[in-house]
This record gives C-alpha cells, structure tokens and sequence, in this order.
C-alpha cells in the first residue's frame, strides 16, 4: 500500500473511516467516477474499519444484528452473493452477517473499489471554518501538526461520546482505572477473569456480549439495568428501513416531536432473543443475577474491592454487602452537537437549531448556508431512528451524495 499524500487543498473532506464513511464513498463513486480523487478520509488508524473491526473482536460479536441486504456495498444483494460459499456465516432469521463474513467482505469491497490509499492516518482534531471568494471553506487542523483546507466535510466518524452515570463522576476516593471501564474500553480477548464478581450495568445488546464474554472466562455476573430486560430483534422496528414509518416521520414538522418518535422507535437499549435465552439459561446454573429496575446511587472503591448502594426503590439492596471486582458500563454514547469537539466553531459562525442534541439539518443532511454535512446519529432528525446504523448509512448517501454531485451555488 502506497503513502497517502496531504494535499494542499481538498474538495471533500470525510472524518472518520468506519461503516457510514466507507458506504457514503461507495455510493458516490458508484454515481459519479470522477469524484475519484476528488476527496480524503482522515482516520488516526490510516485504515477503514479499524474501530468497529476492533469492537467486534474485543466484545467477541459472532455476528451483526442487521441483515445481510445492510452493508456498505450499493448492490444490496452484494453481501449474499459474496457470502455463498460461506452459508454457515449467515446466521438467522434474516441472515445476519458472520462478524469475520462481513469484515472480509468490506476488505473486498474497498479492494474491488480501489479505496485502499483513500485514508489519510491522522486525526481531525480542530475545524475552522473560513469565507473565501463568496464561498464557504474550511480549515482543519491534524492530529500530526498538519492543516488543509477543504471545500466541503462530512462528519462521519459516529460522533458519540461515551455515556459516564452521574454516580461515576462521584466516586470520592481513587481507584485502579482498569477496575472501572467503559463498554468499549473493555477487550474480552485479554482478560482471565476466573472467580470474580463483575457487575455490568446497561440493557443493551452490549451487555449481553459482555456478560457471556465475562462468565465464559470464569467470572459471575450481576447485569443491572434501570429498566426491565426485554428482548427485540433490531434496534427498532423494520417498518423505519422504508416508507411504512419514514413517510409520517418526514411529514411530521415539529422537529421536538420528530426527536420523542425517534426515542420511541429505539426504545433504549434491547437485547437480541438468542442472547438474553442464553443469558436467562446461565441465570439457571447461578452464573448471572438479573437486577431490573434497578439503579446505582453509590460506588465506593474498598481498596481491593468496590461496595455499590443502589437508589432506594430497588429490592436489591443486597448488592452493597457483596465485593465486587470489576463494574463494566454498558451505558451506551451521548450524541451532542454542542459538546462535539469539532463542532463548536461550526455552529458558531453557523447558527444551527439544536433538539436535545440534535441540530436541525437541510435535507441534504448539511448545516445551514454552508457546505458541512453529517451522518450517523447526528443526522437523526432528518434520517429517522435507523440514522446510526448501517441502514442509515446508506439512507444518508444517498441523500449527501446527491448534493456532492450537484453542488449548491457558492453560498455568501
């Protein structure tokens, strides 16, 4: 693989080099050959799919929970066909891509589409937007020390932070930082974990992965969740992956009302059947507690342990006279466009409405009178509830690369 080299100048810059960058390049080589050239990913791992491949491996995902027709290929059936020698890493009901099924497809896709030297390794870490020429442009500042500028960005790098509980930010005394982890700071493949007592917070799929992953290394688990555990296959319903819901959400103009639909539809976290069936059967051979409805108030580091107290509507105020070991916190990622990091400045010259987090965007998916573009969970207002995941990804191509190809008139 040849070095990437940093132009001087660039006509579209995309941060992030996971699923939403790789299916929005995809999609407009498809439309638009001549944009070859036209556009750099800036990535810190100088590669695509680095942190997703990463997070599978390290939580031990055996496959994905969206079906084979979602990838980031144009032709749906892309996957399949790739897959049929493979039919053993479809898994059902709806063939859900194997964890190493899809990873090998999306390295033969971005060979098949020549997209191997289209990652610059360096992190975004400022973006300034500056008027040149009656025409909105951008500076952006590299984790190397570097600058360029670019015509037009697309955010697509997830833009999540992770979701600390205001218990944790609490904690009085100090304690060895690996004792507390956030999901995604957590890599299974690494731990011996015989004997503990780990407890893991959140009602996710997350969890799920990480409480067989922790009891297959010999610990016991307590999974507490604020809410009842339920099971759900998809994060929301099919019927938001076309018009059946999508037609009464767009025509919906009340953006406050677009964003409780989108809370509805996610429902918070959910577990897949065959996972929490699994979990509930270890349940049965006293391996995992389930504590519903249930809150930590407190968390005090022991010295070689942590004691928990939980909020007092909870039955299970026998957790503060157990040690447990590890807490792992499957609390998911806030998505805020004004605690972003790279937006501040943005929104500022930008003025932008903002719905509890989420800006309000054209339908093009871009911040008014300028050409910065979104996707991913930032897009949701506009998007749907899906916006996050890969379904999303391909419904926010679509729209940004309609508008890459036939861009506006230079804006004043």
């Amino acid at each position: 693989m040849t070095a990437v080299t940093l132009p001087p100048q660039i006509d579209i810059a995309i941060i992030g080099g996971g699923p939403h960058a790789l299916t929005l390049v995809t999609h407009l080589l498809q439309k638009r050959k001549t944009m070859r050239g036209r556009f750099l990913v800036f990535d810190p791992s100088g590669t695509w799919m680095q942190q997703w491949n990463h997070q599978f491996a390290a939580q031990q995902i055996p496959h994905l929970r969206s079906p084979a027709v979602h990838h980031p290929d144009p032709d749906p059936h892309a996957l399949r066909t790739f897959a049929q020698n493979r039919p053993n890493e479809l898994f059902p009901p709806y063939d859900l891509p194997g964890t190493t099924l899809f990873k090998d497809f999306c390295q033969d896709l971005i060979q098949r589409w020549q997209l191997q030297n289209c990652v610059y390794p360096a992190e975004v870490i400022a973006i300034q937007p500056r008027r040149q020429k009656r025409r909105s442009q951008f500076d952006l500042e590299l984790s190397n020390g570097q600058t360029l500028i670019a015509r037009r960005v697309v955010l697509a790098n997830g833009s999540g932070l992770p979701h600390y509980p205001t218990w944790v930010k609490q904690i009085s005394t100090s304690y060895p930082q690996q004792r507390l982890l956030h999901s995604h700071q957590v890599d299974l493949r690494k731990l011996q974990l015989q004997g503990e007592q780990i407890l893991i917070i959140g009602g996710g799929q997350t969890s799920g992965h990480l409480a067989l992953g922790a009891i297959e290394r010999g610990a016991n688990v307590i999974l507490m969740n604020r809410r009842t555990f339920y099971h759900k296959l998809f994060d929301a319903e099919p019927g938001w992956l076309g018009p059946k819901y999508l037609k009464g959400f767009w025509a919906e103009t009340n953006w406050f009302t677009r964003w409780q639909m989108i809370q509805q539809a996610r429902n918070g976290g959910s577990i897949t059947p065959p996972v929490l069936s699994h979990l509930r059967q270890l349940e049965q051979q006293g391996r995992i507690k389930f504590y519903q409805q249930c809150q930590v108030s407190q968390a005090q580091w022991m010295g070689n342990y942590w004691q928990i107290f939980c909020d007092q509507l909870t039955d299970h105020s026998c957790i503060h006279q157990q040690k447990i070991d590890q807490i792992w916190l499957a609390t998911g990622s806030q998505i805020n466009a004004k605690e972003h990091p790279l937006l501040s400045e943005i929104l500022t010259a930008y003025p932008t409405e903002i719905v509890n987090g989420l800006p309000v965007l054209d339908q093009d998916l871009r911040l008014p009178q300028c050409e910065f573009f979104m996707m991913g969970g930032l897009a949701a207002l506009q998007v749907g509830p899906t916006a996050r995941n890969l379904s999303g990804a391909r419904m926010a191509s679509a729209r940004i690369v309609q508008a890459l190809i036939k861009p506006t008139k230079a804006l004043i």
